[in-house]
């Protein structure tokens, strides 16, 4: 019978152990660059200045392509309006969006936006009064899709005459994924 000495023995597991973290950080890098191919990059960036007036806004987004058909995202919103006397707005938020593409030039979308305002604005008898609220907006949407650009119109389910922000439930949109 051939003994085995600790060395060999030690030898074996440390290489064993080595071929081991090889292949688990081979598997982590491929799983890491799958993961990053199917990540777009999108948003919006807004800047109006009139006489008396400003208007800014950031809305990076980004979505996760599960599949060719089915991807989900997320976007964070941030705004800002000013009307020299009359109003300040902060606006800030973040939305989920769920969009699918039964073939490629069609894609179909479900959003829930959740946008906090923040308003101060000045009365008819000159005071400062303040209105803050948050607002949801439940989106369903559709629209053309040609490579990473959507042209589409969008519906508020959740739309309240007295309440939302927007003056009508249908909004049209363009999206565009890096």
């Amino acid at each position: 019978m051939k003994k085995i000495n600790f060395f060999t023995v030690s030898s074996l597991i440390f290489l064993f152990v080595c071929f081991s973290f090889t292949k688990s950080l081979y598997a982590q890098q491929s799983l890491s660059n799958s993961f990053g191919k199917k990540i777009q990059f999108g948003g919006g960036l807004g800047l109006n200045f009139g006489s008396g007036f400003t208007d800014i806004s950031v809305a990076p987004s980004a979505i996760y392509n599960i599949n060719p058909i089915v991807a989900l995202g997320a976007s964070l919103q941030f705004g800002y309006i000013k009307v020299k006397n009359s109003y300040e707005t902060y606006t800030y938020g973040g939305s989920l969006i769920g969009l699918l593409n039964p073939i490629p030039q069609i894609q179909l979308s479900a959003e829930l936006e959740q946008l906090r305002f923040n308003t101060d604005f000045r009365t008819i008898t000159g005071n400062i009064a303040s209105d803050n609220f948050w607002n949801t907006a439940l989106y369903v949407g559709a629209g053309y899709r040609s490579n990473n650009v959507t042209i589409g119109i969008r519906y508020d389910l959740l739309h309240d005459d007295n309440k939302s922000i927007y003056s009508e439930a249908f909004m049209p949109f363009v999206r565009v994924y890096f």
